[in-house]
């Protein structure tokens, strides 16, 4: 399948970072995911300590492993 014009202007784009660059724009996607999971947990349950927001919020980005999430839910 031929990539679209954006498709390949943006791989073309990734191509040329470098390493640090890569990591450094993989954390910043992670620190915008983090942030947005918990302005959902936020507006679903109200407000709440840091730590179990915190905890919350590793809860859904590791709702897919199940040890994970019963290591989790023993915090709350």
């Amino acid at each position: 399948m031929e990539m679209s014009t954006i498709e390949s202007e943006y791989q073309w784009r990734m191509d040329a970072l470098s390493g640090t660059e890569r990591i450094a724009r993989t954390m910043a996607m992670l620190k915008w995911t983090r942030e947005m999971l918990a302005r959902q947990i936020i507006a679903q349950e109200g407000s709440m300590s840091e730590e179990r927001l915190r905890w919350k919020v590793a809860l859904r980005l590791y709702a897919s492993d199940k040890a994970a999430c019963q290591m989790i839910e023993s915090r709350l």
